[in-house]
C-alpha cells in the first residue's frame, strides 16, 4: 500500500503506449497505425500542433491591423457618405447617447479579439517554452479560447444586418467596408489557430511540472 504522503505515478495511455484517434475517438493499441474504426493514420500529438498555432496566430494578427485602419461600416445618409473604423464607431455611438450599442460593439470587436490573441498566444508560449504554469490555469485558458471564440464575429454580423435591412437608396444606406473583410478573415485564422492547439499537450505539461505547479 503507498504511503499517504507520497502517492505512486499514474500510468497515462500515452505511457502504455495506448493512441488515441483524433477524428472518432477511438483508443488502439500500441504499434498500430491506422485507426481499426475509421482509418484514420494515428498520431500520439498532432505533428507541428504549435508550429501550427503560432502560423494562423500571426496571421489573424496581421490581418487584424487593417481590420482597425479601414472603414467597417459606409454609411449615406441625403447623399452624404461617411466612414467609420472600428474604433471610430464606437466613438459615434457614444456621442449620440447609444451606449448599449457602443458597448456591445466595443466589446465583440476589441475586446474579444485581443483578449483571444492574448489567451492563445500566451497558452502557445506556455507550451513551447515550458512556463511554469498550472494545468488548472492552462486548461482555463484553453476554456476561454474555446467561449469567446463564438461571439468573435458579431461585429461582422449586425455589419451584414444593416447592409441587408436598411437601404433606402439616397435616403439612407449602409454597406459593409474593407475593413469587415479583414475582420473576418482575422476571426477565421484565430478560429483555425486555436483549432489546430493539440489539448493533449496540456496534459503533458501537467505530466512534467505537476498538476499544481506554478
Amino acid at each position: 500500500m503507498a504511503h499517504a504522503g507520497n502517492p505512486q505515478p499514474v500510468l497515462t495511455a500515452r505511457a502504455a503506449g495506448l493512441i488515441g484517434c483524433a477524428t472518432c475517438g477511438c483508443v488502439s493499441r500500441p504499434g498500430t497505425a491506422h485507426c481499426p474504426r475509421c482509418g484514420s493514420v494515428l498520431h500520439s500529438r498532432r505533428p507541428g500542433s504549435l508550429s501550427k498555432v503560432w502560423a494562423w496566430w500571426l496571421a489573424g494578427l496581421i490581418a487584424y491591423v487593417p481590420a482597425n485602419l479601414f472603414p467597417m461600416l459606409e454609411s449615406t445618409f441625403l447623399g452624404r457618405r461617411t466612414d467609420s473604423t472600428i474604433v471610430g464607431g464606437v466613438v459615434d455611438l457614444v456621442h449620440h447617447g447609444a451606449y448599449f450599442i457602443a458597448g456591445v460593439v466595443f466589446f465583440a470587436s476589441v475586446l474579444i479579439p485581443v483578449g483571444k490573441f492574448i489567451a492563445v498566444g500566451y497558452l502557445a508560449y506556455s507550451l513551447r517554452y515550458r512556463v511554469q504554469l498550472s494545468g488548472h490555469m492552462r486548461t482555463l485558458l484553453y476554456e476561454v479560447v474555446e467561449f469567446i471564440g463564438r461571439w468573435s464575429m458579431v461585429d461582422v454580423f449586425v455589419v451584414a444586418i444593416l447592409a441587408a435591412l436598411v437601404n433606402l437608396g439616397f435616403v439612407v444606406g449602409f454597406r459593409p467596408g474593407p475593413a469587415a473583410v479583414f475582420f473576418a478573415l482575422s476571426v477565421a485564422c484565430t478560429m483555425v489557430s486555436a483549432l489546430s492547439l493539440d489539448p493533449r499537450l496540456i496534459w503533458d505539461a501537467v505530466e512534467r511540472d505537476g498538476p499544481d505547479h506554478g
